[in-house]
């Protein structure tokens, strides 16, 4: 039998994977034999360090600034495309969401782009029959005291999950999302570096830790496969077992 996880000769492009989660992901897809784009908001690769978490060795990087609508029109997509991971995403601290500039700049790069960039790769996975995941949050099911438009831009991108698998489904295109927890990445040390909420969020994890970006990768890898060939519109919580509790 065939392995269901070997990508050998598939496309895949990571919308955000520079970094953190996408960039976990991304290397899950390499390791399977795929090859693998990545964007960020950098102008080249030599911009990115392994210190920030952005490894980009067996990758092709490109420049894509996803709140800027211009940019996506003109961006050179690759030509044929298997599985396209939309990873997209930023918080402001400090109460700025509850401002309008914010709120404004967290909802164009969290949910605006993901309808842009879905539009933008629809044709390709139509032709590849391919597959859409779109990156969340289990803060999009739950009250954020202080990031109020990162908590309703992933609560729409859940959403959006099924409204697309519905719209895409009968050009061959399944569209599923993940929904991790909280996972060790530079983007999450805002408030993963208070020790004291560090400490209350893995006592209150079934699994005892926090995430770590391959553990999206996993789940990524699984949805984009033929073993989840009749899974569609499902987000799929990644955070061990926080949200079981709470």
């Amino acid at each position: 039998m065939a392995n269901p996880l070997d990508f050998s000769g598939k496309t895949v492009l990571i919308v955000g994977g520079t970094s953190g989660i996408g960039n976990g992901i991304a290397h899950g897809f390499r390791e399977q034999g795929a090859e693998v784009h990545v964007t960020g908001t950098r102008a080249s690769a030599n911009d990115y360090s392994p210190e920030d978490g952005s490894v980009l060795e067996g990758l092709t990087f490109h420049s894509l600034d996803v709140a800027d609508r211009a940019a996506l029109d003109a961006f050179a997509w690759p030509e044929r495309l298997d599985v396209v991971v939309l990873c997209q995403g930023i918080a402001r601290y400090n109460r700025d969401e509850f401002n309008r500039e914010g709120w404004d700049a967290v909802m164009a790069v969290n949910l605006d782009s993901l309808l842009d960039c879905s539009n933008a790769v629809r044709p390709k996975l139509a032709e590849s029959g391919g597959s859409l995941i779109i990156i969340s949050s289990i803060g999009g099911y739950r009250g954020l005291i202080g990031n109020p438009a990162y908590g309703a831009s992933k609560a729409a991108a859940i959403s959006m999950v099924r409204s697309l698998s519905l719209a895409f489904a009968a050009e061959g295109i399944r569209v599923n999302g993940i929904a991790p927890g909280y996972v060790h990445t530079k983007i999450n040390d805002a408030f993963l570096g208070n020790e004291k909420f560090r400490d209350a969020t893995i006592a209150n994890t079934p699994r005892g830790r926090l995430g770590l970006p391959q553990d999206m990768a996993g789940a990524a890898l699984f949805l984009a496969s033929p073993l989840a060939d009749y899974v569609v519109g499902q987000t799929i919580s990644v955070d061990g077992g926080l949200s079981v509790g709470n």
